[in-house]
């Protein structure tokens, strides 16, 4: 009869135990797939673009640009240093890919995919290239991030990638045709998906 308990006990044991792994290997698999949803929501896992900044001839601003998309939106990253301190800079993505001018203007004029008037990014129509100026602080250096649902990586008509980003000498004033009354080219990059 002992015989017979300790077989029961040893059964139910057993049964128990690989219930608990099966619990375990259930809760992991339902961690991943909360740890993906989350990825797809904030877009973790979007394709990214970074464009390396270098200066045109004369200035000295050089940094990075990085481009992540996160669901319908494109979350931009900027990293900048060598500005004069304290002062504001127009920043637009530009049409070609191409920073070997000595003076930026092989990057050609703003990405304009659907062929609009130059406006304010927050109020379309807008160029797609039309981003928020770029305010220098006082070690004339830019740390910010901001998002934008105009613009795309890896895919569709208004995809970064293979494009350029601009820094201009002066402000945009969102409104003077064809850029923004932004001045001289200081900064170009071109955008390559990573």
């Amino acid at each position: 009869m002992s015989r017979m308990i300790g077989w029961v006990l040893f059964a139910v044991g057993c049964t128990v135990l690989s219930g608990c792994q099966t619990m375990h290997d259930t809760a992991h698999s339902v961690g991943s797939a909360v740890s993906s949803g989350w990825d797809s929501v904030w877009g973790s896992g979007g394709p990214v673009a970074v464009a390396e900044v270098k200066p045109t001839q004369g200035n000295t601003v050089s940094g990075t640009v990085k481009f992540q998309q996160s669901g319908s939106e494109v979350h931009v990253t900027v990293d900048l240093a060598g500005m004069v301190p304290n002062t504001e800079h127009g920043f637009h993505v530009h049409e070609k890919g191409n920073c070997s001018a000595p003076d930026g203007m092989s990057a050609g004029g703003h990405f304009n995919p659907e062929g609009v008037a130059h406006g304010t990014y927050t109020h379309p129509p807008h160029h797609a290239g039309d981003m928020p100026n770029l305010k220098a602080d006082d070690k004339g250096q830019v740390h910010t991030s901001f998002d934008v649902a105009y613009l795309s990586v890896g895919s569709g008509g208004s995809d970064v990638t293979g494009r350029s980003v601009i820094v201009h000498r002066d402000a945009d004033d969102y409104k003077s045709q064809p850029a923004g009354n932004s001045g001289p080219r200081i900064a170009c990059g071109v955008i390559a998906e990573k």
